[in-house]
């Protein structure tokens, strides 16, 4: 059983600072802007930007081997973690990317800290690689407090375990099941001492998933564990390691958290929008035709439609967009052109794609981390 939270490293916040502090004064010096993707980083609690809005965090926080992780476009990829701990303790480290503040290292433009009762809805997006010689736990953290602080540990930490290998079990003891955001969970609840902890655990692996992180918090709410007047301040998704772990990697991550009322995907961005996708399908391959309408009464400037495509597809070539990365949670942008979509009017672009099995369509869409009805 595991005694102690990964969230407790007291010199974190100081380190990140002086890593960001000396990027900035590279940046000055040089011209340019620090390297966003494919920078590799094996210092303890190392950080850098993806995507221009996500920090990703080594985190190696319960063990003094060494453990490296690389940046990518869209995500990170876990590419040394040497050594073990023992699995009926902590794990040995938390390696992760996040939208939020942890320990004074803010993404940056994040919403975050926000008050719960404030957020609409905190769409999010999650594609994993997994590996078999390792024993870890995929974990999607979701943090909260009655304060809106961007330091140190918060009073509740809510765990949502996508895939689980090895002997390995969430803090406390297992206190029944729970249907969230679509699917039925496992559910677990205690505390290491300094924070509470709600686990949810899946049954078997899920590698790509679309949802929406209030469905979690409402439900720790309804569990006493939070309240409406506490304060969201970060989401999480990463991997704590207690054995091995080379190769195990977060494909791609994205986070919205929408406040109030406003234009889809500003400032509490509603839903107003709908989608249609329209497919052309033969053995092992696929086009899809896809329409995104704005039904709401404002404009919504520099569209992004994101959606999780089914296992076993992966995009050749699109058209009148561009779609990135080529499988899992893929995100469609529209051209320098076409960025802006009028009330009442639409866009519309296109892809060619490979699958595998039986084919499939996406299951959900969301336009700039507003959740889209589709027709």
């Amino acid at each position: 059983m595991r005694r102690l939270s990964h969230h407790t490293r007291a010199l974190r916040g100081l380190c990140a600072t002086l890593l960001t502090a000396l990027a900035v004064v590279a940046a000055l010096v040089t011209g340019t802007a620090p390297a966003q993707a494919d920078t590799t980083i094996c210092e303890q609690y190392g950080s850098t930007t993806v995507q221009g809005r996500y920090v990703v965090q080594n985190n190696r926080w319960g063990t003094s081997a060494t453990q490296c992780v690389t940046a990518t476009d869209t995500g990170f990829r876990l590419t040394r973690a040497d050594g073990s701990v023992p699995t009926n303790g902590a794990p040995k480290s938390y390696p992760s990317v996040f939208n939020g503040c942890h320990y004074t290292n803010c993404s940056p433009g994040t919403a975050l800290p926000a008050r719960i009762s404030g957020i609409s809805s905190a769409p999010s997006s999650i594609s994993y690689g997994y590996v078999n010689d390792a024993v870890y736990n995929a974990s999607y953290d979701i943090w909260l407090d009655p304060t809106p602080r961007t330091d140190g540990v918060n009073r509740t930490e809510i765990m949502i375990w996508l895939n689980k290998v090895g002997p390995i079990q969430p803090i406390g003891s297992q206190v029944g099941t729970a249907t969230v955001a679509g699917r039925t969970w496992q559910v677990w609840s205690g505390g290491n001492g300094t924070n509470d902890v709600l686990s949810f655990v899946a049954p078997s692996a899920i590698s790509n998933w679309s949802f929406d992180v209030m469905d979690f918090v409402r439900e720790t709410v309804a569990r006493g564990m939070a309240r409406n007047d506490w304060y969201l301040t970060s989401v999480q998704a990463g991997f704590e390691p207690w054995q091995n772990g080379a190769g195990l990697a977060v494909n791609s991550f994205s986070s919205t958290v929408n406040t109030g009322g406003g234009t889809p995907g500003g400032p509490g961005g509603s839903a107003a929008c709908t989608v249609s996708y329209a497919t052309n399908v033969w053995p092992g391959g696929f086009t899809a035709d896809v329409t995104v309408r704005n039904a709401g009464p404002s404009a919504v400037d520099n569209w992004q439609l994101a959606f999780t495509l089914p296992s076993g597809q992966r995009v050749i070539q699109a058209w009148n967009a561009s779609v990135s990365p080529s499988s899992g949670a893929v995100t469609a942008s529209g051209p320098g052109g076409n960025a802006r979509i009028e009330p009442g009017a639409s866009q519309s672009f296109g892809f060619q794609g490979t699958y595998s099995g039986t084919f499939a369509r996406p299951n959900g869409f969301s336009l700039n981390g507003t959740a889209c009805t589709t027709t």
